[in-house]
């Protein structure tokens, strides 16, 4: 009896064991699969908070309102009113002109070319197209919004930095010499302007030691390279790359003490250029630009008018640039101009509408993506109406009426491994043989659409015969035994049950053909092209190519631009996605 007690008592702790064994297994499994949701999340939040973040500025565009007279002998001298001849009018210069008498100020060829950089080019075809609808405007004056440049929206957004205001606390006096003016203050307001610029000279020297290291570690790799060469060639050509590299970090090293000892030197005075941060004054309507600065007084030079009779005021105004002139393309001049605009509230920021409604530029404040998606969309219906048909007619006969031997399962096999091909060899086929050999229109969304549905057909084949071959054999059974033939069988019950899964299946393999970019660049879809297409004829490029021709774009705006188009395509894709889902659980039928 005690031996049967502790036999059992035995096979209980080790059912206990292998229970709590098994429960801890269970729990381990639960949390690898939390883990990796977690960490697949994590990445795709990162992902879509990158590119939202970076396409948000793009939602805007800013606009800065100048009043301008519309001179009939630059417009339309003969009092036509002739819509053709007044778009040949000379508006940019009318524009020009009109900056000129706005700002008068401005002189010189460089600030001058700054002014008008204030504005986009495109402004004045805009102007251009709005007097040729109404005529009637021709010799009046009247505020109009131009369009900013890149370089204004830029700045109104901040992405030049800040112009941030230094709250002064002294009597300012002012001693005006032609251009140049002399400032001092009753308080140390010009003592703490002083330390910010040794502050960014420390920045610089800091970040010029950073150089100097990275140089000195060539310096040492060339060393060892040296140390192991064989051949005298060898030896000389390292020797070489290792006395640039040794002058290039002793060069960093001699300009990082001079900043160094500029910013620990005495207490003035210091001269601003371009590689510090700019100063302004502001007073009376007045801008002032400090060139030389000491604790005490600051010189400077009249950037605006000033005020007469102004020696010494209590109301003025010191700002600070966050970045030097020379780390921004927006100038000094631009900046005041600006800001004097937006003094006078003529500068405003609205909805980019303009992004969706129009087509390709060069100039990003004009670039839109209207054309891009339109031609995504004859590109992708060319794929659809070829792919579709092709492929489900393939995975019908394949699954439904070819017999089994050796030629079926070498289509089989090719079929799967053409669906591992990369995307790039179908890009040569179309550029080798429908443009070279059957004259498609180059760039065309004929050309892409036909390449990217030789992409999608095995995805769709494949998918088309998963879903045939889930479809019951008792459907089948039942359709022949009722007298109905095999293609009616086929047509009529198997294909309308098997429906919903190839659509999912299509809808993937479009979306995936959607986001291709190898194979249309190789068939010329990469071109610049201005117009909206009207046809699968016309010249058109597709969405993920204008990502990488705008991704490819010196100009920073493009950047904003860039990340709006990814959102674009992604909203694409999404949007296919879940139609795919949609008609799945909508029409799908479980066994």
């Amino acid at each position: 009896m005690a031996d049967t007690t502790s036999h059992h008592g035995s096979l209980l702790g080790q059912s206990g064991k292998r229970l709590k064994k098994r429960r801890w297994s269970e729990f381990r499994l639960k949390a690898y699969g939390i883990t990796a949701i977690t960490v697949a999340g994590l990445a795709l939040f990162t992902l879509l908070w990158s590119v939202i973040g970076q396409a948000t500025t793009a939602l805007k565009e800013s606009y800065v309102t100048i009043p301008i007279t519309l001179l009939a002998e630059e417009i339309d001298p003969d009092s036509t009113n002739d819509p053709k001849i007044i778009l040949r009018g000379d508006f940019a210069g009318l524009t020009k002109d009109t900056l000129k008498e706005q700002f008068p100020w401005v002189s010189g060829r460089t600030a001058k070319r700054q002014l008008y950089d204030i504005v986009s080019s495109g402004a004045s075809f805009e102007l251009a197209e709005m007097v040729s609808a109404d005529p009637s405007m021709i010799g009046q004056t009247i505020d109009y919004r131009f369009l900013s440049s890149d370089v204004t929206d830029l700045y109104l957004k901040g992405e030049f930095g800040n112009l941030n205001e230094t709250k002064t606390l002294g009597q300012l006096s002012i001693v005006v010499d032609d251009d140049t003016v002399t400032l001092s203050s009753t308080a140390d307001d010009f003592e703490i302007a002083l330390a910010q610029v040794k502050a960014h000279l420390i920045n610089d020297a800091a970040s010029l030691r950073r150089k100097a290291a990275r140089q000195n570690n060539a310096v040492q790799v060339y060393k060892q390279q040296l140390d192991a060469a064989e051949t005298e060639e060898e030896r000389e050509k390292l020797g070489k790359k290792g006395e640039s590299a040794r002058a290039k970090r002793d060069q960093f090293i001699a300009d990082a003490e001079a900043l160094e000892a500029r910013a620990n030197g005495s207490e003035g005075p210091e001269d601003l250029t371009d590689e510090n941060v700019s100063l302004f004054v502001s007073v009376g309507g007045g801008w002032i630009k400090i060139t030389r600065l000491d604790t005490s007084e600051a010189v400077g030079e009249v950037m605006t008018p000033l005020p007469t009779s102004l020696e010494s005021v209590d109301d003025w105004h010191l700002f600070s640039t966050d970045l030097p002139e020379a780390s921004r393309k927006i100038s000094d001049t631009q900046i005041v101009v600006i800001e004097e605009l937006r003094a006078k509230d003529r500068v405003e920021q609205v909805f980019n509408w303009r992004f969706f409604t129009a087509a390709d530029s060069r100039e990003p404040e004009l670039a839109g993506i209207r054309g891009a998606a339109i031609g995504s969309f004859w590109t992708m219906l060319v794929t659809f109406m070829l792919a579709f048909p092709i492929g489900v007619s393939a995975a019908i006969y394949l699954e439904e009426f070819a017999p089994r031997n050796r030629f079926t399962d070498f289509v089989e096999v090719n079929i799967n491994n053409l669906a591992a091909v990369p995307s790039i060899v179908f890009g040569l086929l179309g550029l080798s043989v429908f443009l070279g050999v059957f004259g498609v229109p180059r760039s065309a969304p004929l050309a892409g659409g036909i390449v990217l549905a030789l992409m999608t057909l095995p995805t769709i084949i494949i998918a088309a015969r998963a879903a045939i071959q889930a479809v019951p054999p008792s459907i089948r059974d039942a359709a022949l035994g009722v007298g109905a033939s095999k293609l009616q069988t086929t047509f009529h019950h198997v294909l309308p049950l098997a429906m919903p899964g190839i659509l999912t299946g299509t809808i993937i393999g479009m979306a995936q053909a959607l986001g291709e970019t190898a194979p249309l660049i190789m068939i010329g879809m990469v071109a610049f092209i201005v117009d909206v297409p009207t046809a699968i004829t016309d010249s058109a490029t597709v969405l993920p190519v204008q990502v990488f021709r705008w991704s490819d774009f010196p100009e920073r705006a493009f950047e904003a631009k860039t990340g709006a188009a990814i959102c674009v395509l992604l909203g694409f894709l999404v949007v296919m996605n879940a139609v795919a889902i949609i008609l799945r659980r909508r029409f799908e039928r479980r066994w």
